[in-house]
């Protein structure tokens, strides 16, 4: 590599800044108004030190660490917000970088932009080296301004620092993971779902680590970054293993891009069969065929999650013998009825994870038509109505099927663990409860698609701020009109609430009624290529 291959890297930094400017801004602040808001809010739950000790005893319960992290200094302010948002922040921190790291290199190669910007005095490295400093300044801006955020609303700057820095290190090595995942699949959905896994399996084994003896923790970068302990002993040294991480992938990402052809991955080609098959022909076999690795992903990924939560939960009895006031906290009088909450939270965890995927996958209908391909399937026998049909049938069936493998899992574990097998029936139908939720989501994705396409990605911003309202609404005592605004909040209360029909039902007509004035605007619409 010589300083040729990165020739016009400024002035490509500057374009993807230009054009990522809104999400960015989304992306920053959200991040930073999460810390925010918690300090004002934990702060007015536990405003004397006896109530932070009482918190200290009661909230590292399995799942809370399961989600969150270990929990270190849960005596003090500072620790609580670690505890209670540093799970949802490292999330959020990394999905952002890997959206932005795949979609200005893979994307736009799969787009053909670097093959035009290369055919002028741009370097072969230009376009992945000015999105990794773009994605660097990212991460650093975030780091600062939680710093500050910290800081300035008096908890320990020492404190505050590391825990901006730990978020800044989650961010900069999924964003090095993203660039190297860019060079091996050959296209955006590939990249992405291989950065994604490794960020996925980073994360459970972060959880498997904290609810062991902690050595998994030390295979994962995001036990790395969470091991500089904030607010405790701030142990800087982790975040070396982050950045040598960081680096190395950097550098590999590098070497790999220098060893492909433009438009290719490192992972060649599949033979494909001949022939089609008969489904392949098929408008619902099409979308079927696109869709069907990440459905597999994503029912793996969910399952597994159930999974882990349903063998957490068997261990809700014990935790009541030695930590009595955290079941009178939940309002429960039984071990049952701790463990009821229990997967009330799981199942809402659940649907919130396929509900990111039922978006994202009718959100690709956009994708489709700004890449030129749905024109070519319009131009002959299939319809506007049939084509968006099929766009939203196969992920709206694939969702109910990803809320039936996590509930599933969840219950089939514990029901083991418990020793009954009514608790799987149980289980399954709280996940299953939420579906009307899920596909309300789904709709609305559709609306924005067929009446303002550029308008599409507010989706996302409407489902966050629901999943954020229902996550943290009753620990930050959100006011009650905020929290039920979110159509998480009106589904049954399963297991051991009252079946209630009536939310549910509403929400279907609603979601229904969404899709079907976005596939209506759809066939009324000109198709949008930018």
């Amino acid at each position: 590599m010589t300083t040729r291959t990165f020739a016009a890297t400024s002035v490509l930094a500057r374009l993807t800044l230009r054009r990522d400017r809104v999400r960015l801004a989304i992306w920053f602040a959200a991040l930073v108004a999460l810390p925010l808001a918690a300090v004002s809010s934990l702060e007015s739950l536990y405003p004397t030190q006896a109530s932070l000790d009482g918190y200290a005893r009661t909230a590292a319960n399995p799942a809370a660490i399961a989600l969150g992290g270990p929990g270190h200094a849960l005596h003090t302010l500072g620790g609580v917000v670690v505890f209670e948002i540093g799970g949802f922040a490292a999330v959020a921190v990394a999905l952002c970088n890997i959206f932005l790291v795949g979609r200005n290199t893979r994307g736009e190669e799969e787009l053909g932009r670097i093959e035009l910007f290369r055919a002028s005095v741009v370097g072969r490295h230009a376009a992945l080296a000015a999105t990794l400093l773009v994605a660097a300044a990212f991460n650093v801006a975030v780091g600062g301004a939680i710093t500050a955020v910290l800081g300035v609303q008096g908890l320990p700057w020492p404190g505050s620092a590391a825990f901006g820095a730990s978020l800044a290190a989650i961010g900069l090595v999924f964003a090095a993971v993203a660039a190297v995942a860019a060079q091996l699949a050959d296209h955006v959905r590939g990249a992405q779902a291989i950065a994604g896994g490794v960020f996925g399996a980073s994360y459970l084994a972060r959880a498997a680590g904290d609810l062991g003896d902690g050595t998994l923790s030390w295979l994962s970068p995001v036990g790395w970054a969470q091991a500089t302990r904030p607010f405790a002993d701030h142990r800087w040294w982790p975040l070396l293993l982050v950045g040598g991480l960081a680096v190395a992938c950097v550098a590999g990402a590098f070497v790999l891009e220098s060893h492909r052809d433009l438009g290719e991955g490192m992972v060649p080609h599949r033979r494909g069969p001949a022939r089609a098959t008969a489904g392949l022909t098929t408008r619902l076999g099409l979308v079927w065929r696109l869709q069907r690795s990440g459905v597999a992903g994503w029912t793996v990924g969910v399952l597994a999650a159930g999974a882990a939560l349903g063998a957490a939960a068997d261990q809700t009895g014990d935790m009541l013998a030695d930590n009595p006031d955290l079941l009178a906290a939940l309002g429960g009088s039984a071990a049952a009825e701790l463990a009821d909450v229990f997967f009330r939270m799981t199942s809402l965890l659940l649907a919130m994870a396929v509900g990111g995927y039922l978006v994202a996958a009718v959100l690709r209908a956009r994708s489709e038509e700004h890449a030129g391909h749905v024109e070519p399937l319009l131009a002959g026998s299939v319809s506007r109505l049939r084509w968006t049909s099929a766009q939203l049938a196969v992920p709206a069936v694939a969702s109910a099927a990803l809320l039936a493998a996590g509930g599933a899992g969840a219950g089939a574990v514990y029901a083991l663990a418990a020793g009954d097998i009514e608790q799987l029936p149980r289980i399954l139908a709280s996940a299953m409860a939420y579906l009307p939720a899920v596909w309300l989501f789904g709709g609305l994705a559709v609306a924005l698609f067929g009446a303002a396409p550029r308008s599409a990605p507010v989706t996302w911003g409407v489902f966050a701020a629901a999943a954020v309202v229902s996550l943290l609404g009753p620990a930050f005592r959100f006011p009650a009109w905020l929290v039920d605004m979110s159509p998480f909040e009106h589904v049954p209360e399963l297991p051991g609430g009252e079946v209630t029909f009536a939310a549910p039902v509403v929400m279907l007509l609603l979601a229904l009624t969404l899709a079907a004035a976005g596939t209506a605007a759809f066939a009324r619409r000109d198709l949008a290529t930018a």
